[in-house]
């Protein structure tokens, strides 16, 4: 269980760091160069913060801890791409180069702070144990070797 709750944790921090701020980065841009608007990013990452607070409270329903799921830190990473957008305007490709490398950048560092908030795992694994696999789904140890000197 320990190590479940530690490897959970570095992947969702890993997954968050790649896959939010591109989502960040391609979703804001692309909407900043369609619509012409400073400000975008940061309207996004205020819903992507607000709604991953509503999935945080669904797993806690779940009866999953409190700080099971972290909630990223979008905000900060996304006002340096509008401010990236509005020093670059005349340039299109300025803001996705420039503005991708500093939400690159910037939101696995912003999210650090999460993983010092986030409690013990070693204590989490004794509070909260995993439930046990149904019969169907217990891995099965495998026969490899064992009729070699028959």
């Amino acid at each position: 269980d320990y190590i479940f709750y530690t490897d959970w944790q570095w992947t969702s921090s890993v997954v968050f760091s790649v896959s939010q701020s591109t989502m960040l980065a391609v979703g804001a841009v692309y909407y900043m160069l369609f619509t012409g608007v400073p400000g975008t990013a940061t309207y996004y990452a205020t819903i992507m913060t607000i709604y991953t607070w509503v999935a945080k409270g669904a797993w806690f329903a779940l009866g999953y801890p409190y700080d099971f799921i972290v909630v990223p830190v979008w905000i900060p990473s996304a006002m340096l791409l509008d401010l990236t957008y509005w020093a670059t305007r005349r340039n299109k490709h300025a803001v996705i180069i420039i503005g991708g490398t500093l939400v690159g950048l910037s939101f696995p560092l912003f999210n650090m702070v999460n993983l010092l908030l986030v409690r013990d795992p070693l204590e989490i694994a004794f509070k909260y144990p995993r439930p046990t696999l149904p019969a169907y789904m217990t891995p099965i140890e495998p026969q490899v070797g064992k009729f070699y000197n028959s």
